[in-house]
């Protein structure tokens, strides 16, 4: 039986890839922090099995980081945890170096020192982000494009993604950097757009909610579903060697497609006002009402337009390629987030 640590455990990816290396037989330790309230719903199911255990820890700090890789012994590490959202990294850039950046460092470090003091070799993999191209240089990117990124976020990932290469490189760790472009799933966090997206229309369908308020509508990325790159995450620490793979579908699509798409699967019928920028609204064209408006406070301070990735190398090396493409991803977005509210509003019957 193989054990892994997962950190970042009660995240979207988290709990799928918990979900997943359990089904393959794995011991799996959720590395989390010690909190005043509990928000760990996307794991909550898993705590009946007994292969899956809880270590508490911090990636700001070392000593608890070591302490759980002594306690697990683990065969492999996914370090998800991160201060994830973009825009919020710009409001807390300290702490998101410290998390994002540091925080890897700290756990190659404690890596190292319980490779030294057991010999046993451990499989790390670091999640990196799409966020390295921001102002991208070539369309698509892959493995080999310059990095440019354009937030908080984006620079500690950079930190991240070259402190993992330098002690593979240094010390021949088994390191591995994945490059995940967007992905998305009905378990994404609330805040961010998609998923706000999805539930609002969701509300808007349901009566209670009249507006959503969006940042840049024409954004474009590439996104594809959190479920098809954890199997992605999975495979790079099966390789003979580690190296550093880009997932993605290949496909990007815009922030308004993302938008109008999640409106037609709801059945709710849409037109913009044709004006640009912040006067821009979509009009609900069965009742004349304003649905979707423009608020210039989230708008990031230096955007991203494009995202695509190339993912030729992990389809060739990994045998990976996403199975969830735009369309479907959407639909499954909306169909989950309408169930949920039913739920809540009408109880588990759902629709009255």
């Amino acid at each position: 039986m193989k054990t892994a640590l997962i950190t970042g455990v009660t995240g979207q990816d988290g709990s799928y890839l918990t979900e997943f290396l359990l089904s393959k037989g794995y011991k799996v330790y959720g590395f989390v922090r010690r909190t005043s309230e509990m928000k760990r719903a996307r794991i909550d199911p898993l705590h009946s099995n007994p292969n899956f255990k809880l270590v508490y820890g911090d990636l700001c700090d070392s000593s608890s980081i070591l302490n759980a890789l002594r306690k697990a012994m683990p065969d492999e590490i996914y370090n998800l945890a991160a201060q994830s959202h973009v825009k919020i990294s710009f409001e807390i850039p300290e702490y998101t170096a410290d998390a994002n950046g540091v925080g890897v460092v700290r756990m190659l470090e404690a890596i190292r020192r319980v490779e030294e003091e057991t010999g046993k070799k451990i499989r790390f993999y670091q999640a990196s982000t799409s966020e390295l191209y921001g102002k991208a240089v070539e369309i698509p990117q892959k493995e080999t494009t310059s990095f440019y990124p354009r937030s908080p976020y984006g620079i500690a990932k950079l930190y991240a993604f070259w402190i993992t290469k330098n002690y593979r490189e240094s010390y021949g760790m088994f390191a591995c950097n994945g490059i995940l472009f967007n992905h998305e799933s009905p378990r994404r966090g609330e805040n961010f757009v998609t998923r706000k997206i999805t539930i609002e229309v969701a509300k808007i369908k349901e009566g209670i909610s009249k507006c959503i308020y969006l940042g840049n509508l024409d954004a474009k990325r590439d996104w594809g579903h959190a479920k098809d790159y954890i199997e992605g995450m999975w495979l790079m620490l099966q390789k003979e060697k580690p190296d550093d793979y880009v997932l993605a579908t290949g496909e990007n699509h815009s922030v308004r497609e993302f938008l109008e798409e999640a409106f037609r699967v709801a059945g709710i019928p849409i037109k913009s006002n044709g004006k640009k920028g912040i006067h821009e609204e979509y009009i609900r064209t069965d009742t004349g009402e304003a649905v979707v408006k423009i608020d210039p406070s989230y708008y990031r301070p230096a955007e991203v337009d494009v995202l695509l990735g190339d993912p030729s190398k992990a389809k060739k090396e990994l045998g990976w390629k996403p199975k969830v493409m735009f369309r479907d991803l959407v639909k499954e977005m909306i169909d989950a987030d309408m169930k949920l509210l039913q739920k809540e509003l009408y109880g588990s019957k759902g629709r009255r």
